[in-house]
């Protein structure tokens, strides 16, 4: 299902690291649907099961413009070969390590992907001509000094988790490399994106699972909200983006986000409901490295290249809903649904 607002440029190459994840994927799928060429990369990470990433890139992978690559960009020899093969007009960099609990617990693998990956992936924009590139980075930049709801213009300095400060230090790593090279580069800081092909660690897949098991939530923090923005909208500002970047070769940083925070406890009420079963909630503290709040003010994208998020919270349970009985989703998703149903 689309809800996109069909973002249209000149044909373009356009090369997209964490091509097989869950955001990756679905820009991959739009932009194929828009007539350009794409080579995805991606390293299938074990931090989930790369059986689900090969079923995110299965259709794509059916497309005569469709090349995909396993590489990692932490090795730096083999993403300049990709970068040979492909000859990409754009770039996006969505390859990341992500999960703030696992950060706090591992940090070093955060520096080495977030912070050095990225630098790889900069160096070889610059060095093919100065590629546009969209960097994906995300609310948690923010931590918890911003004022809701965040603005792009906020300082940014104080990340609550490594995960944070991994993606904020590749923010400045890439702000180095346009104001010493003139690198076009477009950041793009996601706010809790859910949908089709989400990743098993994140809200919905999680409370989703202990639903059908009957199993008790604990919920972190009783007040704790989210700017929960759902993944077609995501993709919307992800083309934005780069239209932008592509035209204008700049440097510029949006928030991407619904710009409609929501309690953590609603969003389970909600799947409750969708899945007629009862919740059973336990209300604990924050975890070392969370922000009691997300919120994005998205007016700069809006203004700058028309994002304007569409899809609400109601529309985007019941997408998943949809998404989590399809043979893309994952198989015991479809076993637990079919026996909540009898």
């Amino acid at each position: 299902m689309r809800v996109g607002r069909g973002y249209r440029w000149r044909q373009m190459r356009v090369l997209i690291t964490g091509a097989a994840g869950f955001i990756g994927s679905n820009v991959a799928d739009h932009l194929l649907r828009e007539g350009n060429s794409v080579t995805g990369l991606d390293n299938f990470d074990p931090y989930y099961d790369p059986e689900q990433k090969r079923r995110n890139i299965a259709e794509a992978r059916e497309h005569a413009a469709y090349r995909f690559v396993e590489c990692d960009v932490r090795h730096v020899e083999a993403l300049g070969r990709v970068f040979d093969v492909a000859r990409p007009d754009a770039v996006v960099h969505l390859a990341a390590r992500a999960g703030i609990r696992s950060s706090v617990e591992v940090p070093q693998s955060y520096v080495e992907v977030n912070e050095l990956g990225g630098l790889h992936v900069l160096e070889q924009c610059r060095r093919r001509g100065l590629v546009p590139l969209v960097l994906a980075s995300t609310s948690s930049v923010y931590g918890s000094t911003a004022q809701a709801p965040f603005s792009e213009d906020d300082a940014a300095m104080q990340p609550l988790s490594p995960y944070a400060a991994s993606k904020r230090a590749a923010e400045l790593m890439a702000y180095a490399f346009h104001h010493v090279h003139a690198q076009p580069i477009a950041i793009a800081r996601f706010f809790t994106v859910y949908g089709p092909r989400g990743r098993p660690d994140m809200a919905f897949a999680k409370f989703t699972r202990s639903l059908l098991a009957g199993e008790t939530i604990e919920l972190h923090g009783e007040d704790t909200e989210r700017d929960f923005t759902y993944i077609d909208d995501i993709v919307d500002g992800v083309i934005g983006a780069l239209g932008w970047v592509v035209r204008e070769r700049g440097f510029d940083t949006f928030n991407l986000g619904r710009s409609e925070p929501v309690r953590v406890s609603r969003l389970i009420d909600l799947l409750a409901s969708a899945l007629g079963v009862t919740a059973h909630v336990r209300v604990g503290t924050l975890k070392p490295g969370e922000s009691p709040r997300t919120a994005a003010d998205v007016s700069k994208a809006g203004r700058v290249f028309g994002y304007a998020p569409r899809v609400s919270l109601e529309q985007g349970v019941s997408y998943w809903l949809e998404w989590l009985v399809s043979s893309e989703a994952p198989a015991d998703f479809r076993a637990a649904l079919n026996r909540s149903a009898r």
